[in-house]
């Protein structure tokens, strides 16, 4: 079954890593606490009774993916993009992106208050895709391995790093696709047409 992805286009490839210009968003997002790997279990019921109709017009929202996870600000955010989680003082923010078919206007409104929506703008992001298991070890390896490559290329992050998780949970660990996103600055080296 085809679940919609978050559009981007590639800029520039190497290796497991990507430069890439997202396309404008809308995220469903919550803010949860507990460590990195039990906040994903954590929002994603939360965030998936959304979806599934625990709203105020009662309606069913298709899957999408990535889920992202990354710090939560100290204070609650509202609704936000892909499932996606990050860490900061005030928890994990996890979001879930909403179908491309919505607007902030069209979107159910959700019945539960943790449940915030949010509009994401357009963006660049470093991005580096890895396969296995949902571990916090694995995602710091490879966020460590990208913001070195951002250092090195003199590419300067905007905001904090996000784990976006592409697969429901029952597929096989090494079949997984796991990503570490960084929005960065407008590279100066993309030539100005292809932006």
């Amino acid at each position: 079954m085809a679940v919609e992805e978050a559009p981007y286009r590639i800029l520039e490839k190497e290796g497991a890593i990507e430069l890439r210009e997202y396309a404008p968003q809308i995220l469903a997002e919550v803010i949860v606490d507990g460590s990195l790997e039990d906040a994903g279990n954590k929002a994603f019921n939360l965030l998936f009774r959304y979806i599934s109709g625990d709203n105020r017009t009662r309606a069913k929202i298709a899957m999408t993916a990535p889920v992202s996870q990354k710090s939560a600000p100290p204070e609650p955010i509202a609704m936000t993009t892909p499932v996606g989680q990050q860490s900061a003082p005030g928890g994990w923010a996890v979001s879930f992106m909403m179908p491309s078919s919505f607007t902030m206007e069209t979107l159910p409104e959700p019945t539960d208050p943790q449940v915030a929506l949010r509009a994401i703008p357009a963006r660049h992001v470093a991005a580096i895709r890895y396969s296995g298991t949902w571990s916090e070890s694995r995602y710091r390896k490879n966020r460590i391995h990208l913001e070195a490559w951002l250092g090195k290329r003199s590419l300067t992050a905007t905001g904090d790093p996000v784990w976006a998780r592409y697969n429901p949970p029952f597929t096989p660990w090494f079949l997984r696709r796991n990503e570490v996103l960084i929005p960065i600055a407008t590279p100066k080296t993309v030539p100005a047409h292809a932006l």
